[in-house]
């Protein structure tokens, strides 16, 4: 995983009076592989700590292929369902199994890739596609 910190400076305008330092942000640039996509996200806090604490939320690593037929033709999707639960999936473009991303109860902001109940460690809750799903 490639990892990149850039260092922000927000309007910053030099003067002699100027708390330099109120205008950093700071920023952590990082990719996740699905599939044969490549998808980049950017977090950011105003301090290291708050940095590495929000790209700690996207908590789930690289998924090389779907876990039903091996293909590596996936994506990511989004739905709402019942107007209220937001799902959102890595889906195989070929036979249309998914995998579902989870929240934590105590904090909906970090995300993890679902887990087989009393798989091997590490084996994501890949669901078949099944007629009438969308």
């Amino acid at each position: 995983m490639r990892l990149q910190l850039l260092l922000y400076l927000a309007n910053f305008k030099p003067s002699f009076n100027a708390k330099i330092f109120d205008s950093i942000m700071l920023q952590l640039m990082t990719s996740k592989r699905i599939g044969r996509r490549q998808f980049h996200f950017t977090v950011q806090g105003n301090n290291f700590h708050e940095t590495v604490a929000e790209y700690e939320r996207l908590s789930f690593s690289d998924v090389a292929a779907c876990g039903i037929c091996g293909s590596d033709n996936l994506d990511l999707t989004s739905r709402v369902a019942q107007g209220k639960f937001k799902y959102t999936s890595v889906k195989c473009r070929d036979c249309r199994a998914d995998v579902t991303f989870g929240k934590r109860e105590d904090d909906d902001q970090t995300v993890f890739l679902r887990k087989k109940e009393g798989g091997l460690p590490g084996e994501l809750d890949w669901r078949p596609f099944e007629k009438g799903d969308k």
